[in-house]
């Protein structure tokens, strides 16, 4: 009995051991550059690129597949963080696209991976090389390599002409003209444009089929409806559509025929309990490999039996672990294979689907993975809202944490309307567990994947209902004896900072501090200054919010801006925000800077010139997260990174504001809509 009680007395000392001793991980760790991630396997599988740091940004590399990643050549030298790459189809040009420091009016780009470097790096060519236009690319071309079908709005700002564009030469021509608020084109798998979607000023979207120059109406949804084109099928005869019309609740795939415009049931979730996810054909056969479905986690449901037994194959070697199919050769016959979950530092593995060879290739952060047991595990969970309705979440605790008592961060996702909170790897996350706090993720209603009704549910509950989706998971980790509740503070982008802002103004009571990262702070504002390209989704967002032309509008929207209740705001407040941010300006961040500074309350202010709608380079981010945790540590006392790089600390000292000299003029707009209430 003695040494069983021994036994268990030096068990309960290693545990507390081990809990003592988690480090304090460096945030670089989280925040800074990877060594190497996104990587790509051409189109023949010969070669792969990757993305690597060249001169302080993550630009992209090339080298042979059975090349060691040393031997890697640059191909650009961006000054600014890339939206995406990705290779033609013939393996001529490498394509990818970047704004002007966050601003998002997104140029084409190539670069010929086989060039010559001239410089350090081949030449890159802006194919759509025009000032404030944003380009969209809606087809890469399998018939023609050398040709892109993509958007310009810079004949008019609000809606995309069509236009195909030559790679080689740069050369555009106009396809269609839009002049009657097209929002979409879709082209079949021969890359005949057959559907064009329009959506009118209340924001009813109807389908197109086009024959020849006739446009015929084949579908329509409301403003609180969703519908898209998920692809083709085999004979191009019908189109696979995602659609929760009428009394759909849940989004189910379909198929329709766009001339006889009958619909028939593919699937929906066969647990009924989240919206269509995913389709993946194959694009030689075009017949279907899997369909899937995001609940907790993501399930896949196989229709060819060898990808699925190659996945199960690739399941077996990771345990435990989530695994995709993230580039392949255009056989399919090799891929590259992301490996990761929510408490691993991913990997990257090539796999010959024929011989069932498994090579490493890379880990993205292998410092992170060194300490990988000290990553902490992400829990579904769920809770009823102040109305009873369930709201989905993911519970993260601190490694060797009692779970009980602890304190807080809620980090709330940005949207709101569409985007979700999902379980695996989140740096954030695994940051603020590191420095000693539970983190809860709510995905309150308004987000996406639930079906209709909890997606509608957040409509005009701006700093109500949605609020209190938020408000409530606090008290139900009070109730459990998980919380410290005088130590929970709020954190979130976007409309995560809006809910910041928001649970400091109309809960002052639930946290101790807030971390409000590019969030709006006045709804008037917010609509008033909306990107023109944005203007198809403005009934959608009145939708959301209120309709400024109204008087009840009008007092909604007043009601639920964190901004007009600014008296009750009494907790610590860190302020976060991208100068060049085109969705929620500058003035959001400044107007209520302002106000508390006036009112003798305490706030912090992080500008970053050279950023948008959130931070994309890395010096910028560890400069926000080393601010943060200080905050953080200050306020609910958890632990925090002292030291912190020299290039960082001259950031951050560049980005922090003093709040004494911060103006803002109101636009002329501003009074007419009513934001001076």
């Amino acid at each position: 009995m003695k040494k069983i009680f021994y036994v268990l007395l030096l068990l309960i000392g290693v545990h507390v051991a081990q809990a003592q001793e988690v480090p304090v991980l460096d945030r670089g760790l989280f925040f800074g550059n990877p060594e190497i991630a996104g990587g790509q396997l051409s189109p023949d599988g010969k070669w792969i690129s990757f993305m690597k740091e060249y001169g302080g940004i993550m630009n992209i590399w090339v080298k042979k597949i059975d090349e060691p990643f040393e031997k890697a050549r640059p191909l650009t030298d961006s000054k600014r963080p890339m939206s995406g790459y990705f290779w033609t189809e013939d393996g001529k040009y490498i394509l990818y696209v970047k704004d002007s420091n966050g601003d998002e009016n997104m140029n084409i780009f190539a670069v010929d991976p086989m060039a010559k470097a001239k410089n350090g790096v081949p030449e890159s060519r802006n194919l759509t090389p025009l000032k404030e236009v944003t380009a969209n690319i809606y087809l890469a071309s399998r018939k023609d390599p050398d040709l892109l079908m993509i958007g310009l709005n810079n004949r008019d700002k609000a809606w995309h002409d069509l236009y195909s564009l030559k790679i080689s030469t740069g050369e555009l021509k106009k396809i269609y003209e839009n002049t009657d608020r097209i929002t979409s084109y879709n082209f079949d798998w021969d890359e005949k444009l057959r559907v064009l979607s329009k959506t009118d000023d209340k924001g009813t979207t109807q389908f197109f089929y086009k024959e020849g120059d006739k446009l015929t109406p084949i579908y329509e949804t409301l403003v609180t409806e969703n519908a898209y084109i998920s692809n083709w099928n085999e004979d191009n005869s019908k189109f696979y559509l995602v659609t929760n019309k009428g009394d759909l609740d849940k989004s189910t795939l379909f198929l329709m025929d766009p001339k006889t415009k009958q619909i028939t049931k593919v699937e929906s979730d066969p647990k009924d309990k989240v919206d269509f996810g995913g389709l993946f054909l194959d694009r030689n056969t075009r017949k279907m490999i899997y369909t899937s479905y995001t609940g907790d986690k993501t399930e896949y449901y196989w229709k060819d039996k060898t990808w699925e037994e190659n996945y199960k194959f690739l399941q077996s070697k990771f345990p435990g672990r989530e695994v995709n199919f993230s580039s392949s050769t255009n056989d399919y016959s090799k891929s590259l294979v992301a490996v990761g979950g929510a408490q691993y530092a991913s990997e990257a593995y090539f796999f010959d689907a024929k011989t069932k060879q498994l090579i490493f290739q890379y880990t993205p952060r292998t410092e992170l993975k060194k300490v990988e047991k000290y990553l902490a595990a992400m829990t579904p969970i769920s809770y009823k809202s102040s109305d009873g309705l369930e709201i989905p979440a993911y519970l993260t605790l601190p490694v060797g944490s009692s779970g009980k008592n602890v304190p807080v961060v809620v980090l709330v996702h940005g949207g709101p309307k569409g985007p979700r909170d999902y379980w695996g790897y989140n740096s954030t996350v695994q940051f603020l567990a590191n420095r000693g706090y539970a983190v809860l993720q709510p995905n309150f209603r308004a987000s996406g994947g639930y079906g209709k009704k909890f997606q509608n549910g957040g409509d005009l509950q701006w700093g109500k209902l949605m609020q209190d989706d938020i408000t409530w998971g606090v008290k139900y980790l009070i109730d459990q004896g998980i919380a410290d509740k005088s130590k929970v503070v709020i954190m979130g982008g976007s409309y995560g900072g809006y809910a910041t802002l928001a649970g400091l103004a109309f809960t002052p009571d639930v946290y101790a501090a807030g971390v409000d990262i590019v969030g709006p702070s006045n709804l008037f504002t917010l609509l008033n200054s909306v990107p023109a390209y944005w203007e198809a989704a403005r009934a959608f967002l009145y939708g959301m919010v209120g309709d400024p032309k109204t008087e009840d509008g009008k007092k909604r929207m007043h009601d639920a801006s964190p901004l007009f209740s600014v008296d009750k705001i009494n907790k610590p407040l860190l302020i976060v925000q991208g100068a060049n941010d085109p969705r929620v300006k500058q003035a959001e961040a400044d107007q209520i800077v302002i106000a508390l500074r006036d009112k003798g309350k305490k706030v912090n202010y992080i500008l970053a010139d050279d950023e948008g709608h959130g931070f994309r380079k890395p010096v910028n981010s560890m400069a926000m997260y080393a601010e943060t945790e200080k905050f953080l540590a200050e306020v609910i006392g958890g632990r925090y990174q002292k030291e912190m790089p020299e290039n960082v600390a001259k950031r951050l000292k560049e980005m922090t504001v003093d709040i004494s000299k911060v103006t803002y003029t109101p636009a002329k707009t501003e009074k007419a809509t009513g934001a001076s209430k």
